[in-house]
């Protein structure tokens, strides 16, 4: 660690998508966790809208936040040395189906002197100066934390392109790329994301990911297989994670399957409307054996000969970072993909491909060349993608763009 870039003894403010209450798993909290090590960081509950209010009003998560918009509990929580939780004291409106332009501003801004107001506070309890504001991609209720807040960083977190969903589309169109142009700086978790977010502000980076990989580096995979993989005929051609129409090529999936029929296609995952109707169950060589606990899933890659993310180029996958490729990766297989912007990354750890016959080729390729020194390259390589080394770019970026703060 002492080799790389490291900033320390400061304060910093995250807002963003998801709290810290939320039950999934999120960057932002990791990344958060990393730079309590060395600064105070302050995490900032996303404020509750009227909307939630009303549909979820019974639910713990709800309740916990009126009880601190009343006055009846502390909205501030430490959660470890260093680390300070906030529930926003303040409820805002729900505004973003408003289509007049004007009207939207006006009444976003008003939710966003709301949000700056709690935070304000909390900022002043702990006694935090100078610090940074870290937004994770929070493009509305935070627009105007800089110019309200005034911190002395202000940095834009991009690791999904919202734009490509129609919530964030119809003001976020022209609100994200204000916002990333006002920032001091962006970072990204991906060349696509990076190059986006660059077209508005030339203080723009690629950080990479950070990725939580020890259930994968450390299972055993002289195991046995799970029970449902014991009768399904190798060569096995796998694949783990939500099977979504909106993500995922079946044509890929039905031609590898249709024209290699000794191969087993095995498919590990929830099925949206689209997979559960699809001919692809008609087809006896691929098999979909339904979601797993997350624990179980090292099982299933272990028992896979190639490993697969046959992707559909959209805009709502082209600038993901694929978290599954480390997965796979970390376990040292082989793994066919689809060639994206957000891939490039792995271009000399993974193979790509363009087209359902390249997928065919590739796999057969993977097959042939698979050896110990390239299991061990691919282990080595998804075991630099750490949080560590993730914070350490953004910890650079910063370094780069304002060296007297740093």
């Amino acid at each position: 660690m002492s080799s790389m870039p490291i900033i320390q003894n400061k304060d910093i403010v995250i807002v963003g998508q998801q709290p810290w209450d939320v039950e999934i798993g999120s960057n932002c909290k990791n990344i958060a966790l990393e730079l309590s090590k060395h600064n105070r960081v302050l995490y900032v509950n996303s404020p509750l809208d009227r909307i939630t209010l009303l549909r979820h009003k019974n639910q713990s998560n709800i309740k916990k936040r009126l009880e601190v918009i009343k006055g009846d509990t502390n909205g501030l929580i430490r959660l470890q040395e260093n680390l300070w939780n906030l529930y926003p004291d303040e409820i805002i409106e729900s505004v973003n189906w408003i289509k007049n332009n004007t009207v939207y501003k006006v009444l976003n801004k008003l939710n966003n002197k709301r949000f700056a107001r709690t935070i304000g506070k909390a900022v002043k309890q702990l006694g935090f100066t100078n610090y940074v504001l870290f937004n994770d991609n929070d493009m509305f209720r935070s627009f105007y934390l800089k110019e309200l807040l005034k911190p002395a960083v202000s940095i834009y977190y991009s690791r999904d392109f919202m734009l490509a969903v129609d919530y964030w589309k119809l003001h976020g169109t022209t609100m994200e790329p204000e916002l990333i142009a006002k920032s001091d700086l962006c970072v990204a978790n991906s060349t696509y994301l990076a190059n986006y977010c660059g077209k508005y502000n030339p203080n723009s980076f690629y950080v990479g990911q950070g990725c939580d990989l020890e259930t994968f580096t450390g299972y055993n995979q002289q195991q046995p297989a799970p029970k449902d993989m014991v009768k399904i005929g190798k060569p096995v051609i796998g694949y783990v994670g939500a099977l979504q129409s909106i993500r995922l090529d079946m044509e890929i999936l039905k031609y590898i399957a249709q024209q290699r029929p000794d191969w087993s296609i095995v498919l590990v995952g929830p099925e949206d409307g689209e997979f559960q109707k699809s001919d692809l169950h008609s087809i006896p060589n691929i098999h979909f054996l339904g979601g797993k606990n997350p624990d179980l899933l090292p099982a299933y890659i272990s028992s896979f000969d190639v490993c697969l993310n046959p992707q559909i180029v959209n805009q709502v996958t082209i600038g993901n970072y694929p978290r599954k490729i480390d997965e796979y990766l970390a376990m040292g297989k082989p793994t066919v993909a689809t060639r994206t912007e957000a891939m490039s990354a792995f271009a000399d750890h993974v193979y790509l491909g363009d087209t359902k016959e390249d997928y065919l080729h590739l796999i057969e390729l993977a097959l042939t060349e698979n050896s110990e020194a390239l299991q061990q390259e691919r282990i080595r390589f998804a075991g630099t993608h750490t949080w560590t080394n993730n914070v350490a770019e953004i910890y650079a970026a910063i370094k780069k763009v304002l060296p007297t703060y740093a």
